[in-house]
């Protein structure tokens, strides 16, 4: 993975002006563009769709100073159709327009080029176990909510929260596969990882694909597949998001398995009474690294 990643970079720097074929891009470096934007953003810290924008502007920045060109040739060249469209873009980045820029020979904000590496640790095993599930279906209680890296979700708490009491027995009750108790489910999320961007959340239960749903509820379908199933124990929900991250920064690049599109799940299997520490499943649906 870390190798697919430097050549992504360094691919992105041959067609930096140039609209990128992602989908074909991924091909070709044997896996694809789900799995790629995702570990991307998290070892990065930025949607490679930022990363390509800033070094756009970057490499544009020069060709501003310099003069030599009108600013639409620049612009056109960098793959914008208009002046205001780049100017919108460089502004962004830079924090002043392109006008202003040559005019005064700045500011300028340089993105470098980036390089992955594999930092070995490995002083933390993490716990770790794949599970091979037939389809099944995911059901509860759905709503759109932004997605926040750090700290408590207030937009999922207040889900959460306006669900009657009765209403988290009842769910129980219907639970009848794998993952078991209830769930907090993320669906549809931006492969990206932007920090902000809508998702669907659902709190529910699983049940087998022929589990009867009582109307009311709503259900997300999941296919059979491969999960990689992570636990965790500590500070919540803290020990869950650094494991979350860790799968990125230390699991995948060791381990044969990529990401394939589907919901995360996680299963709360022991809390204490207030919530401040809990012990958790995070569930990842997983695909061999070497299928075509």
């Amino acid at each position: 993975m870390i190798s697919a990643l430097n050549q992504l970079v360094d691919l992105v720097e041959e067609h930096l002006t140039e609209e990128l074929d992602l989908d074909g891009l991924a091909a070709g470096l044997g896996t694809t563009e789900y799995h790629l934007r995702r570990m991307f953003s998290s070892l990065a810290g930025m949607p490679l769709s930022e990363y390509v924008r800033r070094r756009r502007m970057t490499v544009a920045a020069g060709d501003v100073v310099r003069g030599e060109e009108d600013l639409l040739d620049i612009a056109v060249r960098h793959g914008y159709g208009s002046r205001e469209a780049f100017g919108r873009a460089f502004r962004a980045v830079h924090g002043a327009g392109p006008a202003e820029v040559r005019r005064d020979g700045g500011p300028l904000r340089t993105q470098p080029q980036l390089r992955f590496r594999l930092t070995v640790e490995g002083s933390t095993p993490m716990d770790t176990r794949l599970v091979d599930r037939p389809a099944f279906r995911l059901v509860g209680h759905s709503t759109r909510v932004p997605l926040i890296h750090h700290g408590i979700n207030p937009h999922i708490q207040q889900h959460i929260a306006a669900i009657p009491p009765e209403e988290h027995g009842r769910l129980k009750a219907l639970g009848d596969a794998e993952p078991a108790g209830l769930l907090g489910v993320t669906d549809d999320a931006d492969p990206d990882g932007r920090e902000g961007t809508e998702l669907t959340y659902l709190h529910g239960v699983a049940v087998g694909g022929g589990t009867p749903v009582p109307d009311g509820l709503d259900v997300i379908e999941v296919p059979a597949g491969m999960w990689a199933v992570f636990r965790t124990s500590g500070p919540h929900p803290e020990a869950l998001q650094t494991a979350w991250a860790a799968t990125a920064t230390e699991w995948f690049p060791s381990n044969p398995w990529r990401l394939r599109p589907g919901p995360s799940i996680v299963a709360i299997l022991d809390r204490a009474d207030d919530f401040s520490t809990a012990t958790c499943e995070l569930w990842m649906p997983v695909e061999s690294a070497a299928t075509s």
